[in-house]
């Protein structure tokens, strides 16, 4: 039984490698920075006060806020604050984004086991494993039957975290799959709006609850992954069996091979090959805005799935939008958090840069994704046509972020949330994660002075600060008010 197998090597994998350890480590750093800058974003705001309103706990830490919650909620809120910028990394054989669902879910069961950052790592490392085979098991066919691995997928590899750090047994383990399953969801239909990241913290939710249940003797089909009718027959795969790709668990670690792939810029990623191709091209040949009459961007099959807009309307449109992307690095000759807002998409200079965009598509008969494939970048100017192809993905394994990047992006993210003093602080904290003996002292620290607060939200009052088990009174507000 493949769903058994998957398990055995989730609890019983003993020491993990050295360099998947340190990947796992930036994946974190990375997670982090843009979570704590997601915080700030409307979204979270409207689920912190559901999550007020359904409160059944206090032991972990919601990210930039001066408030504990349950791990289930706080891995929900954190959630979505890891992917509500579209910030976070991805990875090519989940066809997905990996930490926005299992590092939340890491981190506040960690927290509320008392795990030491070492411990956090490995699980997330497990999980990973189970991301990356899983979802190569899945293929192509997953997502573009419109479906959104991210949380679908995602769901079984943070039920896998949960299960490594609470100890739980292959069985347990299996069950909680089972459970999961029955939650899978998430649709590509939905992106570009405040829904995708809430599909991300639904399956870090969610996979807690799986594992809570799971732990307590709820019960439920053990074998999820085999056979008829299992997740993987019911949910469109076309790759290869699951039996193969396990064949392949931790030889070699997904974390190392093919790697992870981060951003640049908070957008989509399939955007970025172009995006690369762009800056090139208006470097190379000392190309103004003003001369340019035409942009042309090719995909090959699968590579502009998710760019599901045209002609966006708002800044979350905007960031799966070839249209609005190339015209606005054209422009402003970058891409930050406030490229993203609905201001800057109606910017009249903007919707008439759009509409030279013309994106089309390039016969291959391959399959690829914004990981994996490559683009064709054409601008036309009254000097005459400048073009090139593009077959590395900035921040991808291929072209990989240096070190300085990683720190440069980790801190202008976590300054939306906390001060510099304390967006330091934590990066030391982060960085020297396997001697940690206690991930608390982490997560806490994302709560450093915060600048804000959410009305009607608990704060820790001065005596209870060091308790993970306490919070103070509660004000319950109407999650649609």
């Amino acid at each position: 039984m493949q769903t058994e197998r998957l398990g055995r090597f989730v609890v019983e994998a003993g020491e993990i490698p050295a360099p998947v350890l340190e990947s796992a480590q930036i994946a974190l750093i990375d997670t982090l920075g843009v979570g704590l800058a997601g915080t700030r974003e409307p979204v979270v705001d409207i689920a912190l006060r559901c999550v007020q309103e359904l409160q059944t706990g206090s032991k972990a830490t919601v990210w930039g806020r001066d408030l504990f919650t349950s791990a289930a909620d706080a891995a929900f809120i954190n959630g979505i604050a890891s992917h509500a910028l579209d910030f976070d990394d991805t990875m090519a054989g989940l066809r997905g984004h990996p930490s926005a669902t299992m590092m939340p879910v890491a981190l506040a069961v960690g927290e509320t086991t008392a795990a030491s950052g070492r411990e956090v790592l490995t699980a997330y490392a497990l999980g990973l494993e189970v991301a990356g085979k899983l979802g190569r098991a899945l293929g192509d066919s997953h997502y573009l039957h419109g479906w959104h691995s991210t949380a679908t997928v995602g769901i079984f590899s943070s039920t896998a975290v949960a299960a490594r750090l609470w100890r739980m047994s292959v069985r347990e383990l299996c069950h909680a799959w089972g459970v999961a399953a029955s939650q899978a969801a998430g649709l590509v239909r939905n992106l570009g709006t405040m829904t995708k990241p809430l599909q991300v913290g639904h399956a870090a939710r969610c996979a807690v609850h799986a594992a809570t249940l799971a732990r307590s003797g709820f019960t439920a089909d053990p074998a999820i992954l085999d056979g008829k009718h299992s997740f993987i027959d019911m949910y469109h795969a076309d790759g290869p069996s699951l039996s193969s790709t396990l064949n392949n668990l931790g030889n070699p670690w997904e974390a190392v091979v093919p790697g992870i792939s981060y951003k640049r810029w908070p957008c989509c990623y399939c955007t970025h090959r172009a995006v690369g191709g762009l800056l090139d091209l208006l470097r190379a040949h000392s190309i103004a805005s003003e001369e340019i009459e035409k942009i042309r961007v090719g995909f090959p099959p699968g590579t502009d799935e998710p760019l599901i807009h045209t002609n966006p309307q708002t800044g979350l449109e905007g960031k799966f939008s070839i249209e609005y992307v190339a015209a606005a690095i054209v422009l402003d000759r970058r891409l930050g958090l406030e490229t993203f807002t609905d201001a800057m998409v109606q910017r009249l200079v903007l919707r008439e840069m759009m509409r030279r965009v013309e994106r089309y598509h390039i016969a291959d008969a391959r399959m690829y994704s914004g990981v994996v494939g490559y683009n064709d970048v054409e601008i036309s100017t009254r000097r005459g046509v400048f073009s090139t192809r593009v077959t590395k993905t900035p921040g991808s394994p291929a072209s990989p972020m240096p070190p300085a990047e990683h720190e440069e992006k980790f801190l202008d993210c976590v300054r939306r949330a906390l001060t510099d003093a304390g967006a330091r602080r934590l990066l030391g904290l982060a960085r020297s994660i396997q001697r940690l003996d206690a991930i608390a002292k982490l997560t806490r620290a994302t709560a450093e002075a915060q600048r804000e607060h959410s009305a009607g939200l608990t704060k820790r009052h001065a005596w209870d600060s060091d308790s993970p088990l306490t919070m103070g009174s509660t004000e319950h507000l109407r999650c649609n008010s």
